[in-house]
């Protein structure tokens, strides 16, 4: 909370990004050391400190730019395409069968968080982003799902 740092969906761990408010120019530096935001049309969760350093506690949420200033290959990696985050694993487990009809690979990650524990149902393992991004797409037009596309760090 009282460090600059942030979780996206993509970008690998430690990696350090420039974040930019648009809204009146400030910038702050910042490394990566969670995943989210998992709220539609956002595109990264900053700590209180660094929300406060471009002058965004006030407001909560603002238009942003990102540059990656050092870290791994964004690029390079693993990716998979979240369709749910449920607190009840027998709902995650049920969704995990109905899509196991179609796709060859679908896993539940389960993960505790500020805000309780949760159990992340993920379709796919990609090789690039992009193959993420048409698979999350195809699931969204497809399967009516809110999809988004995470990186797959160690372990998972």
């Amino acid at each position: 909370m009282n460090q600059l740092v942030a979780a996206h969906r993509t970008l690998p761990f430690g990696s350090i990004v420039r974040v930019t408010n648009l809204n009146n120019g400030k910038q702050t530096e910042v490394r990566i050391i969670d995943r989210g935001p998992f709220v539609e049309g956002r595109i990264i969760d900053l700590s209180f400190a660094a929300a406060r350093a471009i002058d965004m506690v006030g407001t909560g949420t603002a238009p942003v730019k990102l540059e990656v200033v050092s870290g791994s290959n964004p690029t390079a990696g693993v990716f998979a395409v979240q369709i749910g985050a449920f607190s009840d694993e027998a709902n995650a487990d049920r969704l995990r069968d109905r899509l196991m009809e179609t796709y060859a690979s679908v896993t539940i990650q389960e993960i505790d968080t500020p805000n309780g524990h949760f159990y992340r149902v993920r379709v796919g393992r990609y090789a690039t982003e992009d193959e993420a991004q048409q698979a999350a797409t195809k699931l969204t037009q497809e399967g009516g799902f809110h999809s988004f596309v995470v990186r797959l760090d160690e372990g998972e």
